[in-house]
């Protein structure tokens, strides 16, 4: 995606929420920028684009969010919901619409995206030994009791990662390669990342303007270890409780449901993440 220097609208990326797309090169984090939108009267819908992060986060401000500059998606759209009312369950039906537009974006994945409960979004992988999944997306939503910032951070080219991410992180071009041959060049793919904005606002709008209504169901067909046992850390991410069960799927308000053992009702959890990268494969 080619940004101009300054903070331009970018008419090259269709919004349906017939809103302003800026974009802009280098961000501290498009967050930071939505906020600052935000303030200067921006409109509902409003998204914000960059090619590189110097400060993406996290589920915790602890964990950055990294990437090669100009290989990757970043945004986040800014929301003035009617009454202040914020849709439900909107970071993972936000993880919805990311994983839909990605499979729409690479027709090659298609049936190997998942959603990880509550802002993660895995691409199958095969390894040498088992299928397992890396992480090639991720959702943050913060609230400022006004607005509503919905950010979101895409592994679209970049095709190395650091020693500690390696094993943990993927991209769409890696994730293809495995599928569908040798990857084509980084920087040809990258060229697309506003085509992929424009698919994930698509998918985004249509889910929460009325078409999203079996959206619990849909999450549930391409959730990340569903029926399966996990390990769960419930709780903030600096003291977290461990537990072990099954994981049954997603409540109504899109809480994790979890089958305990000797408990009769899965038992439903609204903060926390699936420890996931000790696992095989």
């Amino acid at each position: 995606m080619n940004c101009s220097p300054g903070l331009t609208p970018s008419l090259a990326v269709p919004n349906p929420w017939s809103a302003p797309v800026y974009c802009r090169e280098t961000v501290t984090s498009t967050m930071d920028e939505a906020r600052l939108l935000a303030r200067a009267g921006a409109p509902h819908g409003a998204v914000i684009a960059a090619s590189y992060q110097e400060r993406g986060r996290g589920r915790t401000r602890e964990r950055s969010w990294r990437g090669d500059a100009g290989k990757n998606l970043y945004f986040t759209i800014l929301f003035r919901f009617e009454g202040g009312v914020i849709p439900e369950a909107l970071t993972l039906r936000t993880g919805l619409a990311v994983s839909l537009a990605v499979e729409d974006y690479e027709p090659a994945l298609k049936g190997r995206v998942r959603v990880k409960w509550p802002n993660d979004i895995m691409i199958l992988t095969r390894g040498e030994t088992a299928v397992s999944a890396r992480k090639a997306a991720g959702i943050l939503t913060e609230s400022d009791g006004t607005f509503v910032y919905t950010g979101v951070g895409i592994n679209v080219a970049q095709t190395a990662f650091p020693a500690d991410l390696e094993k943990k992180a993927t991209s769409i071009v890696l994730a293809r390669s495995e599928a569908d041959g040798p990857a084509p060049a980084p920087e040809n793919k990258a060229e697309d990342t506003g085509f992929l904005l424009g698919l994930v606002l698509r998918r985004l709008y249509g889910e929460l303007s009325g078409g999203g209504k079996d959206w619990r169901a849909r999450i549930g067909e391409r959730l990340y270890r569903r029926g399966e046992p996990v390990k769960f850390l419930a709780g903030a991410a600096d003291r977290p409780r461990e537990y072990g069960g099954v994981l049954e799927g997603v409540g109504a308000g899109g809480e994790l449901l979890l089958a305990l053992p000797g408990e009769t009702s899965a038992r439903a959890f609204i903060t926390g993440e699936l420890a996931v990268y000790d696992t095989p494969g």
